[in-house]
């Protein structure tokens, strides 16, 4: 069995097409103090905006939390997916209960991501940032050993860590049918990466997705990037949709929309280049392009300053609306 028949088979479980269809939302999406802490309270609020499931760390692993959970997701024709951090190859003990956990509580995929934070903010040295790929291997390994046995995918995000063209490499590598992507549709603009060209690359390992639109305005140093609610910002949402959903029909789109501050791209630092030993001047003249093309477009959000009513109410409209726009637009 391929990978793309295997995922459709196990991924597709006994939902409709309909709610296979129907958008969800990640935690991520509030980020504010008000951010949903329990994994029930967020389904209730996910189910009520009509989305299709939720992606959530665990809140609990209590069997008797686990059986509700899974039951009232089960009911209400949702999916779950889990946000866990990746096995410590000295320690795995601790992401085998949870993955063990997610399985009883009906979860289709782990979301994980390879390496803490942004790759060109955390790393000062190529050096550095090749001893973090190794340890990083050593702990996927792993953690694929413990999804392999429990036989529950993983999804790993691009997550301004690894260029779309590594992290293809990377699951072509191990070769596991238990192994794939959660395809974020904007992170890779902050690596130079074509959005486009990343997404076509990563869709057919793509288990689950943050889908977002994008927006891009100059600064000093380079470049800021902000999420934008569906349908707003500069990238063209139907064929990004289109094109996951003609690799992997079964991947589930789900909602992260983030509404913080624009974050800061220093691309015109030396700095930034220190761990992309490989990438020559065409990557930044493609962003440099995008950033002069979006020149006409309205400034980009920005929270600080506003109440934190203001600020709640903004996240929750951005959801709501970016929900919307996918039930009309993207048939999600």
């Amino acid at each position: 069995m391929n990978r793309r028949m295997f995922f459709a088979t196990a991924a597709a479980g006994l939902l409709s097409a309909e709610s296979r269809a129907r958008m969800g939302i990640a935690v991520t999406c509030y980020l504010s103090f008000a951010r949903p802490k329990d994994n029930l309270e967020f389904l209730d609020h996910a189910h009520a905006l009509d989305a299709g499931g939720i992606q959530m760390p665990l809140t609990s692993k209590d069997p008797g939390y686990i059986r509700k959970l899974r039951a009232r997701a089960e009911q209400w024709g949702m999916y779950f997916e889990v946000i866990a951090a990746l096995a410590s190859s000295d320690d795995p003990a601790p992401f085998e209960s949870t993955v063990a956990a997610a399985k009883e509580a009906g979860a289709r995929a782990i979301r994980v991501n390879c390496l803490p934070g942004r790759r060109y903010e955390n790393f000062n040295s190529l050096a550095d940032w090749r001893a973090a790929v190794a340890r990083a291997h050593r702990n996927i390994d792993a953690a694929l050993r413990i999804a392999e046995r429990l036989q529950v995918p993983l999804a790993f995000e691009n997550h301004k860590d690894w260029t779309a063209e590594e992290m293809a490499a990377m699951v072509k590598d191990k070769s596991s049918r238990w192994l794939g992507v959660c395809l974020d549709t904007g992170n890779n603009i902050a690596l130079l990466d074509d959005p486009y060209a990343a997404v076509e690359m990563l869709a057919p390992y793509a288990i689950t997705t943050h889908v977002k639109d994008m927006a891009v305005a100059p600064y000093a140093d380079g470049f800021l990037l902000s999420e934008m609610t569906l349908g707003t910002g500069m990238l063209d949402m139907r064929r990004i949709v289109d094109t996951i959903r003609a690799a992997r029909p079964d991947a589930r789109l789900t909602l992260e929309m983030i509404t913080r501050d624009p974050l800061k791209v220093p691309c015109f630092t030396d700095a930034y280049w220190t761990t992309f030993p490989d990438r020559s001047g065409r990557y930044l003249a493609r962003i440099l392009r995008l950033v002069r093309e979006s020149q006409s477009r309205p400034p980009l959000p920005v929270l600080t300053g506003l109440a934190p009513e203001v600020q709640l109410k903004l996240e929750e409209d951005n959801v709501r609306q970016s929900l919307a726009y996918a039930r009309g637009h993207l048939a999600a």
